[in-house]
């Protein structure tokens, strides 16, 4: 039998119906905050990310799929939704001299060692503000992945990370700084770093390998070489961060693993889902629209893994919304056409309901065990009578009780269930 690739999962119904409630929450709050949603393609030209992500990063160097078309252009699966998302705004005409809130979601592929919660199929919902240069925009971004958490009622698993890369005159300062302390100590460095010290230097703060971070602890800090611009940046962003109640550890050593960021960077983390703790990051990439070939504009954002997010969301040990509400049972083949018709007429009074209709024969008995097994809360029973008078009789499964009404009358009984699902 086949199976499925290595890193790409599948998600059965009852997972998925959870991660529907995960993925509407989120949506909930950034409609709260007014961003409008995104379609991005899956493949795009493979230029796109070696320009906007950075051909030096892990990503670009040894992660992405990506494969020639018949004209032999090279398209990639994208690995991440930022610089597409650019893309599709600049191609639209919808940047210059204007401003955009706006988020999208969906799979992106990256090769990486699978492990728990982390996939080379995986989900990302991400969100991306434009032309706005100010810490505000920063600040509001923040508030709203803190609102995630707390509408996901997982805010105590989760800490906020953040720091400044300042601007890129005084990144390219640093840079070369922090290459000139590592090379004296390039043989002790593990091999991943040695690599990075020659492509990627920033990228050696993120290193997990003790050896590496111990010579870290006597390396140059950003701090030391943050101009004006990045030191008022970052000072209004703590401002604000603290007037909104909103926790936060300033990380020197947070960098990011993409090229495109500039001062603001931050992370949430959770020490719940073992190594792997980041489930949210960000920050802003003022740079990267002029990189990609549009016109200077301000920009940040944010990506969280859905994955991440479920498996702490999961840990709160909530019920799972069933695969039906209502279960349509027939007392034999001659009331089916009936059936579906009824259910059609409560879908439409009440659309918040799951309905299912039974098929394929079978004893009523049968077809009420099959409501149970189904997570049902009632059962519409029709029979002769129920078809002839235009009605349905309405089983609540957990008393026992039941009524014959009109099918608008059921609707209004079901009504209020179809309030409790949400």
């Amino acid at each position: 039998m086949v199976q499925a690739i290595r890193g790409m999962r599948d998600v059965l119904p009852e997972e998925g119906r959870r991660w529907r409630t995960v993925e509407h929450i989120l949506e909930s709050v950034l409609h709260a905050y007014a961003y409008e949603e995104v379609h991005l393609p899956l493949l795009e030209f493979t230029e796109l990310f070696s320009r906007g992500v950075g051909e030096a990063t892990d990503i670009v160097e040894k992660e992405m799929y990506s494969l020639a078309d018949r004209d032999g252009d090279s398209l990639t699966l994208r690995p991440e939704g930022t610089a597409g998302c650019v893309r599709v705004l600049q191609q639209h005409g919808l940047l210059f001299n204007q401003t955009q809130r706006v988020f999208y979601r969906g799979p992106m592929f990256r090769y990486e060692r699978p492990q728990k919660g982390r996939y080379r199929q995986f989900y990302q919902m991400g969100a991306e503000a434009f032309g706005m240069a100010g810490p505000d925009v920063d600040a509001e971004l923040l508030a709203m992945t803190a609102a995630f958490w707390g509408a996901l009622g997982i805010e105590s698993s989760v800490r906020l990370e953040i720091n400044t890369l300042g601007s890129s005159e005084s990144r390219a300062s640093y840079r070369e700084a922090l290459v000139a302390y590592l090379s004296r100590y390039e043989s002790e460095l593990d091999e991943d770093s040695q690599r990075r010290l020659v492509t990627n230097p920033l990228r050696i703060l993120d290193s997990k390998v003790e050896r590496t971070r111990e010579l870290l602890s006597g390396a140059p800090v950003l701090g030391d070489f943050m101009d004006a611009q990045g030191s008022t940046h970052f000072e209004g962003l703590c401002g604000m961060l603290e007037t909104l109640g909103i926790d936060y550890e300033v990380n020197p050593q947070l960098v990011r693993g993409l090229d495109y960021y500039n001062l603001t960077v931050f992370e949430w983390i959770t020490s719940e889902l073992g190594a792997q703790g980041t489930i949210c990051g960000g920050g802003r990439y003022d740079g990267l629209v002029e990189q990609l070939g549009g016109r200077p504009t301000p920009g940040a954002g944010f990506a969280l893994g859905l994955e991440r997010v479920l498996l702490l969301y999961e840990q709160r040990n909530l019920p799972t919304r069933p695969a039906a509400d209502v279960y349509v049972a027939v007392m034999s083949p001659a009331e089916q056409v009936y059936a579906l018709k009824a259910a059609d007429r409560l879908r439409l009074s009440v659309p918040e309901l799951r309905i299912r209709v039974h098929a394929g024969g079978g004893k009523l008995k049968n077809q009420l065990r099959k409501a149970d097994q189904c997570g049902a809360s009632w059962a519409a029973i029709i029979g002769a009578d129920e078809a002839a008078a235009g009605a349905i009789t309405l089983k609540q499964l957990k008393t026992g009780e039941q009524a014959t009404l009109p099918i608008d009358e059921a609707a209004g009984r079901l009504r209020p269930s179809a309030e409790n699902a949400h």
